[in-house]
């Protein structure tokens, strides 16, 4: 399935753009333009991202972004979107989704993957997938655009989450006063009542430690999350886990060893390693006990193939080990992110099957 500039998902001039959030430097660094005089490059991942010595970012057009307003053939008519800014002064954003249809139905708050360090809500890939998500799984969708690493290293991501939480909670009290504005169409789909953190790969981590903060908020009420759905959560560790020693990675592979190190060197504090618990909340030095945290519940998902299975297995075992409730996925034949890349045959099927398990744990709760 590809996107198609169509006005399936039109709803009307979006307040905000994916290209003029694209002008805001600040937020996710230089786009193209080479790296003459800015130095060696520092840090690379090849054909995304490339850090200079001077600390100049280029970041690359591996996935082109789209507008809301592009539609696809499969959903003509299904599926409502539109661009919305959430925090101004950090150029967060956020493309919502929802049925077409009336009637209100849970809110998925989504983070994208992309390593901390690339990817945007923008990406053709997460437009289709959330559009899916919306129409199969019967959700809204929030989709943050967050800041991206090394420009603005972690936490910034997390308290990026914690923003959009807080603006959701705002949307939830505007409801309840029917107060009618841009927005209306959106909030007048959505139970605020069942909210559900979610995101894959770095964007599941955020969802985690998201999830993990939600008890500093205080009250949330009329919001009340339900649950947390990680799709091939990012974490890792000084010491390599078996999947991470031994899976081969076909060319093209979404997240390699060395990949994934590098990600975290660009976005984790600088001199910090790979136990720190925002990296390792498991067995990091200095994580928080688990079961000390007032987590909702879980519904993990995880890639046969993915050298960050058998990380994503031991959170599932540590998050029962501290009582919490943990539902799990495993998809067979697929490596890391095959659910928005379509880079394994079997793609397809298993992201249905996905979407599938997804929409049973959010009808669930």
């Amino acid at each position: 399935m590809r996107w198609r500039r169509m006005g399936a998902l039109h709803v009307g001039e979006p307040r905000v753009s994916f290209e003029q959030q694209q002008q805001q430097v600040g937020k996710n660094g230089q786009q193209g333009g080479g790296g003459h005089g800015h130095g060696a490059v520092v840090e690379e991942i090849h054909g995304l991202i490339r850090v200079y010595g001077d600390g100049y970012v280029e970041r690359l057009p591996a996935i082109p972004d789209v507008p809301c307003t592009w539609g696809t053939t499969a959903l003509p008519g299904v599926v409502v979107a539109r661009d919305v800014v959430v925090d101004r002064a950090t150029g967060v954003w956020a493309r919502l989704y929802a049925p077409a249809a009336a009637g209100r139905v849970p809110v998925v708050v989504y983070f994208h993957g992309g390593g901390f360090c690339v990817g945007s809500a923008a990406w053709s890939c997460y437009h289709e997938f959330l559009a899916k998500m919306a129409a199969r799984a019967g959700c809204a969708v929030m989709s943050v655009d967050y800041r991206l690493a090394p420009e603005n290293r972690l936490p910034a991501a997390f308290d990026d989450g914690v923003t959009a939480v807080r603006w959701l909670r705002q949307q939830a009290a505007i409801c309840n006063g029917a107060i009618s504005d841009e927005l209306s169409w959106w909030r007048g789909r959505c139970r605020f009542d069942r909210v559900f953190l979610a995101g894959d790969s770095a964007g599941a981590t955020i969802a985690f430690h998201v999830a993990s903060r939600l008890s500093h908020l205080g009250a949330l009420t009329p919001l009340d999350v339900k649950g947390a759905i990680l799709i091939q959560p990012f974490f890792g560790g000084e010491a390599r886990t078996a999947s991470e020693k031994t899976t081969t990675q076909p060319p093209g592979s979404a997240l390699t060893l060395s990949t994934s190190d590098t990600y975290w060197r660009m976005s984790l504090p600088a001199g910090a390693t790979r136990d720190h618990p925002w990296c390792n909340p498991v067995t990091g030095r200095g994580a928080p006990r688990l079961d000390a945290l007032p987590l909702p519940s879980f519904l993990v998902c995880i890639s046969e193939q993915d050298i960050l299975r058998d990380r994503n297995l031991e959170l599932c075992r540590a998050l029962r080990k501290a009582g919490k409730s943990v539902e799990q996925a495993t998809y067979g034949g697929v490596g890391h992110a095959f659910q928005v890349l379509n880079n394994y045959h079997l793609s397809q099927p298993r992201t249905q099957e996905m979407l599938a398990h997804i929409k049973a744990f959010v009808t669930a709760r």
